[in-house]
């Protein structure tokens, strides 16, 4: 079923919808929400949840005889509707991050009142995803953040099967996030961050989406999911772990590297060359042995710009 999570009027002409999909038998609240596009540049979130919506709903309308949605699941693929429409990061009209709006008003602003539904509809959960990208200038491989886990959070991360889980302290920084306002309610809570934003980059979404279908059937709330024996190997870092490359100059910053795989300590990751002469003018090396997590697209960068990340094992 698709309803109306919220329904605002705009200055002029038609109003704005913010829709979700109610998959499953009814109950009281949902085993399962998922929540995309908290950003409106966030498009693999976007596109992850809109298929895996598509795919419940064929199974509930009985098109895999051998699946069975037996708990009610909750999917909002989009919160930022009309900063998807613009292709804006933030609320279009002030420019607002609705992620840091949490818990929201039902008498505030704008992106106050939208915190508040997306809250209220999600908070009783069981399980809750929040889907993000890094920023349109960085790319990170698909991993679980855990913010002041659990130790059945620690466990249940597993069950994504996602190369990496990142695990970070519940920060006062964070007090007006939605997984803040969520760790206040019984149930677990997880982030995953999926590549780049701007784009939808499909060996990301898909390997996301078969995580999130691998989740679904050790949770037991999809019935039929065959699950894989052998998961791919699973690290768990902390903060510590992280060790970052700044650009010590200015230049174009250019890599052939993907995200995701191991690297050696002082492996060479890329070059920065001289935007005017061509001259390569810093060698990008692995400050350490570990899994590059994350990595730099945008070719241009000032000195001190965050290059990669490297995390070391544990």
């Amino acid at each position: 079923m698709i309803r109306n999570l919220l329904c605002m009027t705009a200055p002029v002409r038609e109003g704005f919808e913010i829709p979700c999909h109610e998959i499953g038998p009814k109950s009281s609240h949902p085993a399962l929400a998922l929540v995309a596009g908290l950003h409106g540049d966030e498009i693999n979130g976007v596109f992850i949840l809109s298929r895996l919506a598509d795919f419940l709903n064929s199974v509930e309308a009985g098109n895999y005889p051998d699946l069975r949605l037996i708990k009610r699941v909750l999917i909002i693929p989009a919160v930022n509707v009309l900063g998807v429409n613009m292709r804006s990061r933030t609320w279009p009209f002030d420019k607002s991050d609705i992620n840091r709006m949490f818990p929201g008003s039902t008498i505030g602003e704008t992106t106050q009142r939208i915190a508040y539904a997306v809250l209220e509809a999600t908070k009783r959960a069981d399980y809750r995803i929040d889907i993000h990208t890094a920023s349109a200038d960085f790319e990170e491989v698909p991993q679980v953040r855990l913010h002041g886990p659990s130790d059945a959070e620690r466990v249940t991360a597993r069950m994504f099967g996602l190369p990496a889980i990142m695990e970070r302290s519940l920060s006062p920084v964070f007090t007006t996030t939605m997984m803040s306002s969520w760790k206040a309610w019984p149930g677990q809570s997880f982030v995953l961050r999926v590549g780049q934003a701007g784009t939808v980059q499909l060996d990301h979404c898909q390997r996301v989406f078969r995580a999130l279908l691998s989740f679904l059937g050790r949770t037991g709330v999809l019935e039929g999911v065959r699950i894989a024996v052998e998961d791919e190997d699973i690290c768990h870092f902390d903060k510590e772990s992280a060790l970052r490359v700044y650009a010590e100059k200015a230049g174009t910053f250019v890599s052939d590297r993907q995200v995701g795989r191991w690297v050696r300590a002082g492996e060479e990751l890329g070059f920065i060359y001289d935007s005017f002469s061509g001259n390569v003018i810093e060698k990008v090396v692995s400050p350490a042995a570990g899994l590059l997590t994350g990595l730099r697209r945008h070719p241009l960068l000032f000195e001190g710009d965050l290059i990669l990340r490297v995390n070391r094992r544990m």
